[in-house]
């Protein structure tokens, strides 16, 4: 039984009585058994256990976990404190210093952001060490679909940060217009620096403003 103590219990619980959500638990117990996994199987759902339904301000939306030893820990682009911040997030960093001034931190804990109510979320929530997209089309993605649709249907407004193709195809579950999509390429450095100059930070942050919510602080401490 998946218990993350907010709101998306009752949601997560129907999902995972569904065919595919069964298949998808064999699968995982197995490579879990069988394999290392990240990230450990009891944060694989961080990202909702600590951000709400009802809270969500912000969905950043991104492929699959970190495939190195300690980095991923259930929300997307995060990484624990002491681990080296990968090339994706430091040019994240370097986004949000050109687009709000904010200096680059000395770690990439972003449970900062998580906790105001930026959903961090990965498209697929588990992959085999070394692997990248080792779990893809394995179920994960019915699953996150189901909730960026489950948030799709909130009238309160959300920003849906969608970096990359992957992401951008999700935009198709998004029809309500009281929701604000903003899409960029992949901070990957293989995306050749196209995702420099977004803006999607302060963009954001304006958003929520005229909609009569609290702005995202983006800035983090350095440990």
């Amino acid at each position: 039984m998946i218990n993350l103590g907010n709101d998306w219990d009752s949601y997560v619980q129907e999902e995972a009585r569904k065919l595919y959500y069964q298949e998808l638990r064999r699968f995982l117990k197995h490579q879990y058994a069988a394999a290392t996994v990240y990230p450990p199987m009891g944060q694989i759902f961080d990202a909702l256990r600590h951000t709400s339904y009802e809270g969500t301000k912000v969905v950043i939306l991104g492929q699959d976990p970190y495939i190195n030893q300690g980095e991923a820990h259930g929300m997307a682009f995060s990484v624990n404190h002491g681990i080296k911040i990968p090339p994706s997030l430091r040019n994240i960093f370097l986004e949000l210093q050109s687009d709000l001034g904010h200096a680059p931190p000395n770690n990439g804990y972003l449970m900062p952001w998580a906790l105001q109510g930026v959903l961090l979320l990965n498209t697929v929530l588990t992959v085999e060490a070394g692997r990248s997209k080792s779990h893809a089309r394995k179920g994960w993605e019915f699953f996150t679909d189901s909730i960026i649709s489950k948030l799709d249907e909130r009238n309160k407004p959300i920003v849906f940060m969608l970096w990359g193709r992957a992401a951008q195809e999700k935009a198709v579950l998004i029809k309500n217009n009281a929701h604000l999509v903003l899409t960029a390429a992949h901070p990957s450095p293989l995306a050749g620096g196209r995702f420099f100059g977004c803006r999607h930070f302060s963009q954001a942050n304006a958003f929520l403003s005229k909609h009569g919510m609290a702005e995202i602080d983006w800035k983090l401490q350095n440990q």
